[in-house]
């Protein structure tokens, strides 16, 4: 079982799956999870949209739930907390701008801590400069600004996660079990 404390970082438009699984997977095993986005505050809530494959050249995406947040990212302090999370979707899209943000980012790094990130998520480890000679997944479309960071992008099957160092990535939410499981091993380490 598990006793840390992780910082889940997200926004509007996260994907659903990638933002309430890992948040509800990593309290059932103990750990305590504070889920935070810029310029709301605990209890107000982000929309979340639900992406699927059905097909296309790329995802469909359709309106998820309202995720409610339960700290307020003004009130955060980095050295409190064991390990991020960052979910998909595209919130890591406008979340990278926020130079508050990229700072959090860097801090898990700096301090090697552990790191999860999955799908679009590798936008928001791009912008805070944190992937070069890194090996890190992500959804298809991310390839470019994954290897335009550099780092090596791992062309892996959408069910699997791969691990270097402090963190672990995942290309999207079908790699649940692969991509929580190696973040907590990294978490019991």
């Amino acid at each position: 079982m598990g006793n840390k404390k992780i910082l889940l970082i997200t926004g509007d438009f996260t994907e659903d799956y990638e933002t309430m699984v890992p948040f509800q997977a990593l309290m059932a095993v103990g750990h305590q999870v504070h889920a935070v986005c810029p310029d709301k505050q605990a209890g107000d809530t982000v929309a979340t949209a639900i992406h699927d494959f059905e097909g296309d050249q790329t995802y469909t995406e359709k309106s998820g739930h309202h995720f409610t947040l339960n700290a307020s990212f003004d009130r955060v302090d980095v050295n409190e907390y064991d390990a991020l999370v960052i979910p998909g979707g595209r919130a890591p899209e406008y979340l990278r701008l926020n130079a508050g943000v990229l700072t959090l980012v860097r801090h898990f790094f700096e301090a090697d801590k552990p790191v999860a990130a999955i799908c679009h998520g590798a936008q928001l480890l791009a912008a805070a400069g944190v992937l070069r000679g890194r090996v890190c997944s992500a959804y298809p479309a991310c390839k470019p600004e994954v290897e335009l960071a550099g780092a090596e992008y791992a062309d892996i099957a959408v069910d699997t996660a791969v691990t270097d160092g402090n963190l672990v990535t995942a290309p999207a939410w079908p790699a649940h079990p692969a991509w929580l499981s190696r973040f907590m091993t990294l978490l019991n380490d």
